[in-house]
């Protein structure tokens, strides 16, 4: 093997690592869009919303897929490896909790949609956006640390405003709510949609421990 193939062999291979993750942040993004377009359909387009974010989730993870596959086959990485892989686990993870939102929403099949189902699918894709923009400044985190600091405290005021939305709504579900099973159905979804804004807020806790190594 020639010395010049050794020595790029032993060199950090930041342009894979990051296009990659960032594209994995582009594809929550879509499909968190997607979600809120869901969440507002009709039945009759609600199929064809899912099939959408289906199709994003399998998107990403055919790139956590390769992203493990290049921590493999790399000797030298941008970042440590198990943080790396920790990260791309979570925003798969994410992905994989939008998909599941849908999917219960088309399983219960709620007579009716409320307004804080909305709201929270508009707090997820709000997380999601911030989590676009921070994956995306991976690569210049040692110049722009206190702006990927604040993405990461963002996500965290959003996860708090999903709290407090899910607390405020199961509180108000039982006092109006008379239908048994409706109570059981709306409160399984505000639950799975609370618990992926605790995921997008994983996430920054995720980045915030990479810019205290690296930063």
């Amino acid at each position: 093997m020639a010395l010049n193939t050794i020595f790029s062999f032993l060199l950090p291979k930041e342009s894979k690592f990051f296009p990659l993750i960032s594209e994995v942040g582009a594809v929550i993004d879509k499909a968190s869009k997607l979600l809120i377009e869901f969440i507002k359909s009709d039945r009759e387009h609600m199929e064809e919303f899912y099939a959408r974010i289906k199709n994003c989730e399998k998107d990403a993870d055919k790139l956590t897929d390769t992203i493990f596959e290049e921590l493999n086959n790399t000797f030298i990485t941008p970042f440590d490896r198990e943080d790396i892989q920790l990260l791309s686990e979570t925003l798969d993870d994410v992905i994989d909790s939008i998909n599941s939102c849908s999917k219960r929403v088309l399983i219960f099949q709620p007579k009716n949609i409320p307004a804080e189902l909305v709201k929270m699918c508009e707090i997820i894709s709000t997380s999601c956006g911030v989590i676009k923009s921070a994956v995306e400044e991976l690569k210049n985190i040692k110049k722009n640390a206190g702006k990927v600091q604040d993405y990461c405290s963002r996500l965290h005021e959003l996860e708090r405003d999903g709290d407090d939305l899910y607390e405020e709504y199961i509180k108000q579900l039982f006092e109006t709510e008379r239908n048994g099973i409706e109570i059981l159905k709306l409160k399984g979804i505000i639950q799975d949609l609370e618990r992926t804004t605790d995921i997008t807020h994983s996430v920054g806790k995720i980045i915030k421990t990479i810019i205290v190594k690296y930063a």
